[in-house]
């Protein structure tokens, strides 16, 4: 089961958040057919997504981040909402590296008004470009630490921990969040041995006592629909969609982030219009 756990800790100046996503991973590769590199990567950024996603505030709201990477110019892309509905896919061009290029984070607020940040890409890790967009674009300090464990084209473990600083954290504070990052230098290891609930329990033993955890369940879901897909069609006009069902049989709308081909015949489009 995927997990998000969200807390304060450290006299609650430092925000916490810890991700157990194997599953989403796996539904990832499941849908994609993924070999184990892309789904390192595409899984290390749906897990990014979950973490950002659980910040959204309004029930409206929502996240993509957007990977172009360098050379033959592959494209990753993983969005997600208030939700937890989480979603991605990654162009087989890029062959699962993320070596140059930029990555672009849009945040929906729900309210129309979208932050929009860019950095440029440091290497394949995600861990290291997810630190350095909040760095650069938002200039929030940000720990990240998230791993994916593939045993062949299978994932055993995904997910990690973030840490980020709250305006007026103390030195102290900050070395202690330092200090504890350090147990996920391998963060796809420690998911592995520990999961979410055995990370608190074993790094944050304050938190598991307590209970002073928000918990959230992030799952991959698609929110494309075929009524969804309908009016796309519609928006054709009849009379484009006849030339395109003349031409070719029928209508054809892929969703790259599930995978799927929406269908629309002669028939269908008589009952559209």
């Amino acid at each position: 089961m995927n997990k998000l756990y969200k807390a304060l800790v450290y006299d609650r100046e430092v925000s916490l958040s810890v991700l157990e996503t194997t599953d989403m991973v796996n539904d990832a590769i499941k849908i994609h057919n993924l070999d184990a590199q892309s789904a390192v990567t595409l899984g290390g950024l749906l897990t990014c997504a979950a973490y950002m996603a659980g910040c959204l505030k309004s029930e409206k709201g929502a996240v993509s981040l957007t990977v172009k990477a360098g050379g033959d110019a592959g494209t990753v892309s993983v969005s997600g909402n208030q939700k937890g509905h989480i979603r991605g896919y990654i162009d087989g061009s890029c062959h699962g590296k993320l070596n140059g290029g930029y990555l672009t984070v849009v945040k929906e607020d729900g309210l129309f008004r979208p932050f929009v940040g860019t950095c440029e890409l440091r290497g394949n890790d995600v861990s290291q470009n997810l630190m350095q967009y909040f760095q650069m674009s938002e200039q929030i300090d940000t720990a990240v630490a998230i791993g994916v464990k593939m045993d062949g084209n299978r994932c055993v473990a995904a997910g990690g921990v973030v840490m980020q600083l709250l305006p007026g954290t103390s030195e102290e504070n900050m070395d202690r969040a330092e200090e504890r990052m350090q147990a996920f230098v391998n963060p796809a290891e420690v998911v592995a041995k520990f999961g979410a609930d055995g990370i608190l329990n074993e790094f944050f033993p304050d938190l598991a006592e307590n209970g002073a955890t928000y918990l959230t369940f992030p799952e991959y879901k698609c929110n494309c629909s075929r009524e969804k897909t309908a009016d796309i069609v519609r928006s054709l006009g009849r009379q484009e969609a006849l030339d395109i069902i003349n031409e070719t049989g029928s209508i054809k709308v892929h969703c790259h982030y599930c995978n799927t081909d929406h269908e629309f015949t002669l028939e269908d489009i008589d009952k559209l219009f």
